[in-house]
């Protein structure tokens, strides 16, 4: 997430987002900048509008982020719609308890 903040604080700032500027300023964060996902980060932002997506677009910023990050927040939901469907699990299960009781 630092790399995608690194670059809306270069788009804000007006500098252009490139490999050198992404690098100094994670490095300035103190961040260890892996120049792989900089390149990757760079790669995902050729063809977006950072200005349209910030102003809310229909393209979320997700899609910018890399794969990774997209991955992981699949991986949330689906954390969470298992703990849903647990509780309503759950809830069946207590319910048909009551009816045991009348």
């Amino acid at each position: 997430m630092e790399y995608v903040y690194g670059a809306l604080l270069l788009h804000k700032a007006g500098q252009k987002v490139t490999a050198k500027s992404m690098e100094t300023v994670l490095e300035a964060a103190g961040v260890k900048a892996d120049k792989g996902r900089i390149k990757a980060l760079i790669a995902a932002l050729k063809d977006v509008d950072i200005e349209e997506v910030l102003k809310g677009a229909s393209m979320p910023m997700a899609v910018a982020a890399p794969a990774g990050a997209a991955a992981a927040e699949a991986k949330a939901e689906a954390k969470e719609e298992k703990k849903e469907e647990e509780k309503e699990e759950e809830e069946e299960f207590t319910a048909g308890l009551g009816s045991l009781f009348g």
